[in-house]
């Protein structure tokens, strides 16, 4: 059930209500990829495949956002196209920034943190997206750490993604998500993928083969009382995958535009995936739609199996 302290800023879409009802299987999706992650019509075009994915699998897709002021779980076609035009106009929104954005009736891209916020106030166990924010390759210094990690920590959410983004500090992300008590699964693989590649070299805390023994393990958890979320990684179809000495120097020639720039915060990761993207000529690009495409039918397929243990 949906919190009655939430619901007055709650819109939740006709057909993603009747699958909550009805125990059907939901998979939520992020929309900061729409706004922030690709340019338009490209980000349209990929969030259209990405909800058709999910409907072939026999899954509602829930596209998350803010629109005027309000939190919606499942967007409208017209809505999804709404944002896309919008772009980098409308502001990323994690946790920090929902009552701010609410109170002003603005328009938010959710970040991976606030996707799962919003997701969970319509108790949908299951997300999908690229790859999660991380701790910053110069942490030390800035001491700059997504809060997509303490999120994973504290709410209860499957959440399927291609690794850490491969801009940031993979084994100390690792660090982070093992003394938080999150669980990192590989999907098929015994190594953290890399985003754009499909191993960093990093192991993961458990190799599931099965969908549907992720789908059990998550059920268990949570029947344990355990608090929080699942890291699932499933890395980029190898024919989408850049090599890493290749993707290795490219990022690092973006890192040092940025700090030239002077560029921090939640500017950091848009402006590193564009100059990258930029720098391939769109070959990074096109990774990134696939692997987010790839982790969607995964996801579909544990929500699947996930619907049918409850």
């Amino acid at each position: 059930m949906v919190n009655e302290i939430i619901t007055p800023y709650l819109d939740i879409n006709p057909d993603v209500k009747k699958a909550i009802d009805s125990g059907s299987p939901i998979i939520a999706l992020e929309s900061t990829i729409i706004c922030h992650g690709m340019p338009y019509p490209k980000n349209v075009q990929t969030a259209a495949k990405a909800e058709q994915i999910a409907r072939d699998h026999g899954v509602i897709p829930a596209t998350i956002a803010i629109i005027d002021g309000r939190l919606k779980v499942g967007l409208t076609e017209d809505e999804i196209k709404y944002l896309g035009k919008l772009g980098n106009k409308v502001q990323k929104v994690s946790r920090r920034d929902l009552p701010f954005i609410v109170s002003q009736n603005d328009n938010g891209a959710t970040t991976v943190a606030a996707t799962m916020i919003i997701a969970a106030m319509a108790n949908i166990k299951v997300f999908a997206t690229g790859g999660i924010g991380g701790v910053h390759r110069d942490a030390n210094e800035s001491f700059d750490v997504s809060a997509d990690l303490q999120e994973l920590s504290q709410t209860s959410m499957a959440v399927v993604c291609s690794g850490v983004k491969s801009v940031l500090d993979i084994p100390k992300t690792l660090e982070y998500l093992e003394t938080h008590g999150v669980s990192v699964i590989g999907y098929k693989t015994k190594n953290m993928p890399a985003f754009y590649n499909t191993d960093s070299g990093y192991a993961v805390d458990y190799m599931i083969n099965d969908t549907k023994d992720i789908a059990k393990t998550m059920k268990i958890k949570w029947n344990l009382q355990q608090k929080g979320g699942l890291l699932i990684t499933n890395p980029i179809p190898k024919k989408y995958s850049i090599p890493s000495s290749e993707i290795n120097k490219i990022i690092n020639t973006a890192l040092s535009e940025m700090r030239e720039r002077n560029i921090t915060g939640k500017e950091t990761t848009p402006f590193l995936l564009s100059k990258i993207a930029e720098i391939t000529e769109g070959k990074s690009l096109e990774s990134n739609i696939q692997l987010v495409l790839n982790n969607v039918s995964l996801g579909s397929k544990i929500a699947s199996y996930f619907s049918e243990l409850n």
